[in-house]
């Protein structure tokens, strides 16, 4: 990815100076990233069903609370639909501005998810779509990351210890990986902290609960199968 300028002598007009872009384009794919990163499957999918998914679980427009409040059907959707929006934002940002506009498209579609000018501003955890657009910038670091995740959530059963451990480790990766997209990638690993910041309190009291697919059914008698 071809480094970018930002600020300098020249301000933002500079942001291009090294990969030969146009600032209008730049501009206008953060536009339609933050857009798509406004569709919310989850809180569709709630409202056809009558529910304000806001309201319900934990209040979350996001996969997990898709899963818990509506069911395995609902919670893949959710997750297929906040990942490729992350991708088809950051593949329109490239194609519009260059690797400059597909580095900012991340955190433009990223930020669409968690602050969803759409619905109040009230929107997911922003995990899923931050990966798919991830995997449009970057498949290997996005894939070793997704690695790390799906470890962290087998061991522990929770999923917010995979997308916690996931924005931990992500700078570090991002530093071998994508030099460039460093400085980009710590800010999308502070908000998701922040925004598992309640995940985070859970956890050190040891009130976190495991996810539904991890929680083993009763059967009659009361025993556990």
């Amino acid at each position: 990815m071809s480094s970018v300028i930002i600020g300098g002598a020249d301000g933002p007009t500079a942001i291009f100076l090294t990969t030969g872009g146009n600032i209008w384009l730049w501009v206008l794919s953060l536009v339609i990233a933050y857009l798509l990163g406004n569709i919310s499957p989850s809180t569709l999918l709630a409202k056809a069903k009558g529910i304000d998914i806001h309201k319900e679980g934990s209040g979350n427009a996001g996969t997990t609370n898709a899963l818990r409040v509506m069911g395995k059907k609902a919670g893949v959707i959710t997750l297929v639909v906040d990942v490729l929006k992350g991708t088809v934002a950051v593949l329109i940002g490239f194609l519009l501005a260059g690797s400059a506009g597909e580095a900012w498209c991340v955190l433009a579609v990223f930020c669409g998810h968690v602050w969803p000018v759409f619905y109040k501003f009230k929107g997911g955890k922003g995990v899923a779509t931050a990966f798919g657009a991830l995997l449009g910038l970057n498949p290997l670091m996005a894939l070793l990351t997704l690695l790390i995740v799906v470890i962290a959530v087998l061991i522990s059963k929770r999923m917010s210890v995979g997308s916690i451990t996931g924005a931990v480790v992500f700078p570090f990766i991002s530093l071998f990986m994508e030099r460039d997209f460093l400085y980009i990638g710590i800010v999308l690993a502070i908000i998701i902290l922040v925004k598992h910041r309640a995940n985070i309190m859970r956890l050190l009291q040891g009130k976190e609960p495991v996810m539904s697919i991890f929680e083993k059914k009763k059967t009659s008698d009361g025993q556990e199968d």
